[in-house]
Formats: C-alpha cells, sequence, structure tokens
C-alpha cells in the first residue's frame, strides 16, 4: 500500500471522483445489489443516497465513487465526521467483481488517511473510526479485519407491525399515574423550542452515560446530525415527564423519523433514540414512550414501527421490545479502531 497515496494501488484503469447529483441512480443500483447479496433482498431509499452526495448530509462527509475500466460504478466509500473523535466509515463495494478485496484494502486505508485529516483540523490528536457489516457479509468482515479493526458489538434490527386499530387513546395502555408523555414544543412557525431540544439532548445523553462506548456528543452535533436524515421530522420527539414528591421532572425521550416506503407503499416510523434517565427508572417511562410512537404510527396510516438495540444490552431492553411485539429481521455488527496522527 502506497502511504503517500493509497488510490494509487486500484487496479489499472480504475478511477476515482467525488459523486454529483448524475451519479445517484448509479450508486443506488450499486448499493442494491449489495443488499441482494448480503441480506437475499433490497431497499435502497434514493431520496437518502441522494443527501448523502449533494444534500445537507453531503456536508460533513468527504467520499469517492470507483469506476472501473469500462467507467461502471464499482465501489462507494463515505467518511463520515460525525462528533469529536468519532468518524464513520462506510464502504460499499460490488461483489462480482473479482477485484473487489483489493479495492476494499484501497479505500479502508483512504478512509482512514482522510479520518486523519479531519481529526488534525478539529485540533485532536486522532479517531475512533467506526464502520460494520451485516451478518453474513463474510467479505465485509474480511475487509474489516485486514484494516484492523475489532469486532465490539452486535445489534438486532428489529420490527414491529402497526395496526390501524392502535390509533387513537384507549387502545394502547396509556403512562402510569405522575407519567406524562408530550410532543416536544414548537413556536407558531412550526419550528421546535429550543429548550426542549436541549431537555432532549440532556436526557439521551445521561440515559446513556453507562452504556456500550457512551460519549459526549455537543448539542448542536446531536441536532445537525439527526437533521440529515431525510426521514427527520420534528413532530416525531417526545419528553416524558415525571412528578415526584409534586415536583415534575423530565425523566426519558424519543427520537423518532420516518421510514420510506415499503415494498406495499406504505411508509413506517423509526426510533432513532430511546432513553430513561436514572430518576424515573421503574416507572414504565420506556413503554409509555414506545406507545406513543406505535399510537402516532397507526395515526399516520403507517404499518411498522422500526429500530436498533445493542443486543448485549444490560438494561435487557431487547427483551421489553419482544414483549411489545418487536421482532429481529436481521443483525448487524459495530467494528472499531482507534487511530491517531504522527506528530
Amino acid at each position: 500500500m502506497n502511504p503517500l497515496d493509497p488510490l494509487a494501488d486500484l487496479p489499472a484503469h480504475w478511477s476515482t471522483r467525488v459523486p454529483t447529483a448524475q451519479d445517484v441512480d448509479a450508486l443506488v443500483r450499486l448499493v442494491a445489489r449489495h443488499h441482494e447479496a448480503t441480506r437475499g433482498s433490497s431497499s435502497v431509499d434514493a431520496t437518502t443516497v441522494r443527501l448523502e452526495v449533494t444534500g445537507h448530509a453531503s456536508w460533513t462527509r468527504r467520499q469517492l465513487l470507483v469506476a472501473d475500466a469500462r467507467g461502471e460504478v464499482r465501489a462507494w466509500v463515505r467518511v463520515h465526521d460525525r462528533a469529536a473523535g468519532r468518524t464513520v466509515v462506510d464502504l460499499t463495494v460490488d461483489s462480482a467483481v473479482p477485484e473487489r478485496h483489493d479495492v476494499a484494502g484501497v479505500l479502508f486505508a483512504w478512509s482512514e488517511a482522510t479520518a486523519l485529516e479531519i481529526a488534525g483540523q478539529r485540533g485532536l490528536d486522532g479517531t475512533q473510526l467506526d464502520s460494520g457489516r451485516h451478518v453474513g457479509d463474510e467479505d465485509q468482515a474480511r475487509w474489516l479485519a485486514a484494516a484492523a479493526y475489532t469486532k465490539v458489538r452486535t445489534w438486532l434490527q428489529m420490527s414491529r407491525p402497526v395496526a390501524h386499530a392502535e390509533a387513537g387513546p384507549g387502545v394502547l395502555a396509556g403512562p402510569k399515574p405522575g407519567v406524562v408523555v408530550r410532543r416536544v414544543a414548537t413556536h407558531e412557525n412550526g419550528l421546535p423550542v429550543a429548550g426542549d431540544l436541549q431537555t432532549v439532548h440532556q436526557m439521551l445523553e445521561e440515559s446513556f452515560a453507562d452504556h456500550f462506548n457512551s460519549y459526549r456528543e455537543s448539542f448542536p452535533e446531536f441536532v445537525a446530525r439527526l437533521r440529515e436524515d431525510p426521514g427527520h421530522r420534528w413532530d416525531h420527539w417526545w419528553i416524558a415527564e415525571v412528578e415526584t414528591d409534586g415536583v415534575v421532572l423530565p425523566g426519558g425521550a424519543i427520537v423518532g423519523s420516518v421510514l420510506s416506503a415499503d415494498a406495499s407503499g406504505v411508509e413506517g416510523s423509526y426510533i432513532d433514540y430511546i432513553g430513561v434517565h436514572r430518576r424515573a427508572r421503574g416507572r414504565g417511562v420506556a413503554k409509555a414512550l414506545l406507545h406513543t410512537v406505535i399510537r402516532d404510527a397507526a395515526e399516520r396510516g403507517r404499518n411498522r414501527v422500526n429500530l436498533e438495540v445493542d443486543a448485549d444490552s444490560p438494561t435487557g431492553a431487547d427483551g421489553l421490545y419482544v414483549s411489545m411485539g418487536w421482532e429481529t429481521k436481521y443483525r448487524t455488527e459495530s467494528w472499531h479502531r482507534d487511530v491517531t496522527l504522527d506528530r
């Protein structure tokens, strides 16, 4: 591997470029082929791809498209400056090309160099590289190991069907006494009240303080990152308030978003984050927040609520989800590597 120019080791006559709007369709096809090969099915949201390539989600990403000697798009790599000291690496390589192993090695090397450049611009000495794979994608596991990443966690990708009958009050159990769930407040122009967004951020930061790989993400980074999601909606953020000895305090929060339509043409809801503060645990706050999202999805005519949960969660959250109707559809893994700048 050429340490000065990792891309010099691509196959002869292959080329790289920063993708543009004209490449979106080709990238959607590339990712779809990869999903078919590794998961047996594909559901690629073209809007998400477009936002990563040319929309506001591109502002925190450096990326390259790789084309073979015939000009066919064969790989796409994204280096996402997620937060200070955290860099997400997303790599998709066409599983049909014999050169895929060499191409993956080159792009992981480029990703490392790019992530360190970003860290240096932030005034940091290094960063954690965060990548992953779908369980069963043996090529990706091989490439991650060769790039010195270590598997650190398995995640359950879960889904729960939503029935129209679950809309409206009285169908799903409401919160326990002393617990109230409300949507974040908004101004007359529809934008959320900053104080409520800061409360959501605080609840999630404090709720996850003792969880795997927890770190402090600044409020601006948190909000900017979630707004990059094409499914982001301010009216999918809720706060749970708890009353204790006559004092009402925030006790938890949930952040949701919209899932693009599935094969039946129906949208779904997604739970990006749910957190319950220590002072509110044991009072049914998590279930109240989950019922709120299910009810909201039913009222909007959606057919499912999806989420991701740590398979090794010390809170046993997956057990709660199973008891409420969620099922695991597939599993993914996180692979990490810590890298530092040579000073």
